[in-house]
C-alpha cells in the first residue's frame, strides 16, 4: 500500500519561510512524476513544483525563485522549501507521485500566510 504523508504546514507572517515534507511508504525509486500542488480557498488545485523527466525542476511562475523542491532518497521524503512567503501562498499543499499506473496524493497540509 503506497501512502504519502504531508507535514510542515503552519501559520506564518508574510516574508517568512516554511519547509513542507512528504514522506512515502515505499522507495522513491519506484515513484515517478513527483510534484507539489496547492489549493487556495475557493480555487482549483494547481501544480506549483515538480521534478521533470530529465532530472530537472519546474516551478510555476508565481513561486519561481522563492520555492525549492528537493528529495532525499535515503529517507523517501520530498520537500518544498518556501521562502519569502506571501498571503497569496495561503492554501492546502499536497504532494503527488505516481507508482506504476496509479497516482497517489498526500492528505494535505495547511499553509496560512498572514499580512
Amino acid at each position: 500500500q503506497v501512502q504519502l504523508v504531508d507535514s510542515g504546514g503552519d501559520l506564518v507572517q508574510a516574508g517568512g519561510s516554511l519547509r513542507l515534507s512528504c514522506a512515502a511508504s515505499v522507495s522513491f525509486r519506484s515513484m515517478d512524476n513527483m510534484a507539489w500542488y496547492r489549493q487556495p480557498p475557493g480555487q482549483a488545485r494547481e501544480m506549483v513544483a515538480k521534478f521533470t523527466s530529465y532530472g530537472g525542476e519546474y516551478y510555476v511562475s508565481s513561486v519561481k525563485g522563492r520555492f525549492t523542491i528537493s528529495r532525499d532518497y535515503a529517507k523517501n521524503t520530498m520537500y518544498l522549501q518556501m521562502d519569502s512567503l506571501k498571503p497569496e501562498d495561503t492554501a492546502v499543499y499536497y504532494c503527488n507521485a505516481d507508482a506504476g499506473t496509479n497516482s497517489y496524493w498526500g492528505q494535505g497540509t495547511q499553509v496560512t500566510v498572514s499580512s
